[in-house]
Protein backbone atom coordinates (compact mmCIF):
# COMPACT_ATOMS: atom_id res chain seq x y z
CA UNK A 1 0.00 0.00 0.00
CA UNK A 2 2.79 2.47 0.63
CA UNK A 3 4.29 1.70 -2.60
CA UNK A 4 1.43 2.51 -4.39
CA UNK A 5 0.53 5.73 -1.94
CA UNK A 6 3.89 7.25 -2.86
CA UNK A 7 3.94 5.96 -6.42
CA UNK A 8 0.54 7.64 -6.94
CA UNK A 9 1.61 11.02 -5.29
CA UNK A 10 5.19 11.34 -7.39
CA UNK A 11 3.18 10.79 -10.70
CA UNK A 12 0.75 13.59 -9.16
CA UNK A 13 3.73 15.80 -8.72
CA UNK A 14 5.30 14.93 -12.19
CA UNK A 15 1.95 15.82 -13.93
CA UNK A 16 1.31 19.36 -11.78
CA UNK A 17 2.06 22.70 -13.45
CA UNK A 18 2.71 25.32 -11.09
CA UNK A 19 2.30 28.55 -12.86
CA UNK A 20 0.86 26.85 -16.06
CA UNK A 21 -0.60 29.47 -17.91
CA UNK A 22 1.15 32.54 -17.45
CA UNK A 23 -2.04 34.21 -18.49
CA UNK A 24 -4.19 36.29 -15.76
CA UNK A 25 -6.48 33.92 -14.09
CA UNK A 26 -9.61 36.30 -15.87
CA UNK A 27 -8.37 34.81 -19.25
CA UNK A 28 -8.46 31.37 -18.38
CA UNK A 29 -11.37 29.47 -20.31
CA UNK A 30 -13.69 28.46 -17.54
CA UNK A 31 -13.50 24.91 -19.01
CA UNK A 32 -10.16 24.84 -18.42
CA UNK A 33 -10.48 26.36 -15.28
CA UNK A 34 -12.79 23.18 -13.89
CA UNK A 35 -10.83 20.67 -15.43
CA UNK A 36 -7.30 21.96 -13.65
CA UNK A 37 -10.27 21.70 -10.08
CA UNK A 38 -10.88 18.53 -11.31
CA UNK A 39 -7.14 17.48 -11.08
CA UNK A 40 -6.09 19.06 -8.45
CA UNK A 41 -8.87 17.47 -6.13
CA UNK A 42 -7.49 14.05 -7.13
CA UNK A 43 -4.42 15.08 -6.48
CA UNK A 44 -5.03 16.28 -3.15
CA UNK A 45 -7.93 13.28 -2.22
CA UNK A 46 -4.68 10.38 -3.71
CA UNK A 47 -1.95 12.55 -1.63
CA UNK A 48 -4.72 12.02 1.51
CA UNK A 49 -5.81 8.34 1.16
CA UNK A 50 -1.74 7.63 1.10
CA UNK A 51 -1.48 9.86 4.69
CA UNK A 52 -4.50 7.56 5.83
CA UNK A 53 -3.03 4.61 4.56
CA UNK A 54 0.54 5.75 6.48
CA UNK A 55 -1.05 6.97 9.30
CA UNK A 56 -2.56 3.54 10.19
CA UNK A 57 0.43 1.33 9.57
CA UNK A 58 1.89 3.96 12.42
CA UNK A 59 4.48 5.15 9.42
CA UNK A 60 3.86 8.86 11.08
CA UNK A 61 5.20 9.24 13.90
Amino acid sequence: MRQVARQGALEALAASRPGVSGKPARDVEPGQARAEIDRLTRTVTEQAAGLVVLEKKGGLA
